[in-house]
């Protein structure tokens, strides 16, 4: 298996590059900044995830034989360019928003500082890992913000591609999802994994009762019986004949999920299943776990919308050249550059951003500065070293990131968790000089 990241990349970073060798200004010191210039239409806030993956990319960035055999055997580059890549390491410093973090407009979630040469390799596998990441997070949040206390099931493995789906259920649960059916996201990040049994179980079976015993009999009766695959009363019935009140749950996938979950409830009751919870599944998104609230079900499986951001899945975040030297050296002195392209103009200089709250504690502005800022009293820095002189100094348990992003929407004014359209709920401050403490 592969382990080197450093062909998930466009040409054009190892044509820049070669001619940036070529001109003498590879090794001049350059700042790039990742950010949103906007959030999805109609979002309130987006979610950072995906840092810790990057970390591990930026730590496999290497160009062994077979990596430098494709270059040069395909025209990449040239030789003097493929010398300079067997030997590549990022040495630079990585500065972002931790995961679990909440970002709005031109918010500097990434800050990369380095030669050039170092720091424009990076940009693809960056916005790879970030930009999908950070989608399913922002997703995710937003589902979990709807679901309230009730648990989320990631289950989109099938509806997205395979690696895809382990990336996915990581950022489902920085962002509130209980569970994933995803065993690989298991294995790799510990996310805790739960599955029992689908449709094709039923059927392959004489009858549902036959199906239901020989569940029972592997799992127990705190597993969870699929009710939906012919009659939902008599499944329910027959369920509850075979485990008694012991049985842990019922999951319906189909047809209106509020009238049926209802009439279950209303069933199990009476059958002195009391306790039985009720999970549901079905082409859920936010909306229709938000429908569901006033509705008698203890847990939601989200698939197809989660590992699709729900509508948005790109977070649309750029890595942008923001400052570089004029000449070589460590001592080179960095000037602000920016573009002024039509409808996509950037500001130049590095940044730092914090959080600026109010007397409640309650977040009331993103401020950026240009420049190292000057907090107050309720302002909160968010960006961390994740990198020092290329070492990695940023790595977390997964349960930080995901005790981060509980924390850090509670912070947020209440409109940020209203599923309804609207704009950013925290405005974004540009200070050019840092803020006036406060």
């Amino acid at each position: 298996m592969e382990t080197s990241t450093a062909l998930l990349t466009d040409q054009y970073e190892l044509t820049m590059l070669q001619a940036a060798l070529r001109a003498g200004t590879a090794e001049r010191r350059a700042v790039f900044e990742v950010f949103a210039r906007s959030l999805p239409a109609g979002r309130r806030y987006g979610v950072v995830a995906g840092t810790g993956r990057l970390l591990d990319a930026i730590a496999d960035f290497r160009f062994g034989t077979d990596e430098l055999d494709f270059l040069t055997g395909n025209g990449i580059v040239d030789e003097p360019t493929a010398k300079w890549l067997s030997s590549y390491r990022f040495t630079g410093d990585v500065y972002g928003y931790p995961e679990g973090e909440c970002y709005f407009p031109n918010s500097p979630i990434l800050s990369v500082e380095g030669t050039f040469a170092e720091a424009v390799l990076l940009e693809t596998v960056v916005l790879s890992i970030l930009n999908y990441d950070s989608a399913i997070a922002s997703a995710a949040s937003r589902m979990a913000v709807a679901a309230g206390d009730r648990p989320l099931i990631e289950m989109g493995s099938r509806r997205t591609h395979e690696r895809a789906a382990v990336s996915a259920a990581r950022a489902a649960h920085i962002a509130g999802f209980a569970t994933t059916s995803n065993l690989a996201a298991g294995r790799a990040y510990g996310v805790p994994t739960g599955g029992t049994a689908a449709h094709a179980f039923t059927m392959l079976h004489d009858s549902e009762r036959h199906a239901f015993e020989a569940q029972l009999a592997s799992l127990g009766d705190g597993t969870t019986l699929l009710v939906d695959t012919y009659d939902v009363e008599r499944a329910v019935k027959t369920a509850v004949e075979l485990a008694g009140p012991a049985l842990g749950a019922v999951r319906i996938d189909s047809g209106d999920l509020a009238d049926l979950a209802r009439r279950v409830r209303a069933q199990l009751d009476a059958l002195g299943a009391r306790a039985t919870r009720i999970i549901v599944t079905g082409d859920l998104d936010e909306h229709g776990i938000a429908a569901l609230a006033a509705a008698p079900v203890d847990g939601y499986g989200v698939g197809t919308s989660l590992v699709t951001g729900s509508g948005a899945p790109t977070a649309s975040l750029v890595y942008k050249l923001v400052a570089r030297a004029d000449r070589p050296g460590e001592d080179a002195p960095l000037r602000p550059v920016a573009k002024r392209s039509t409808g996509k103009p950037t500001i130049g200089g590095r940044k730092r951003a914090l959080r600026r709250l109010d007397v409640h504690g309650v977040a009331c502005a993103e401020v950026v500065t240009v420049g190292e800022p000057a907090p107050g009293v309720r302002d909160r820095l968010l960006q961390v070293p994740l990198v020092r002189g290329g070492e990695i100094v940023g790595r977390e348990p997964l349960t930080a990131a995901r005790d981060r992003h509980r924390a850090v929407v509670a912070e947020l004014p209440p409109q940020a968790r209203q599923l309804s359209r609207g704009e950013p709920a925290l405005p974004t401050e540009i200070v050019a000089d840092g803020p006036q403490g406060g």
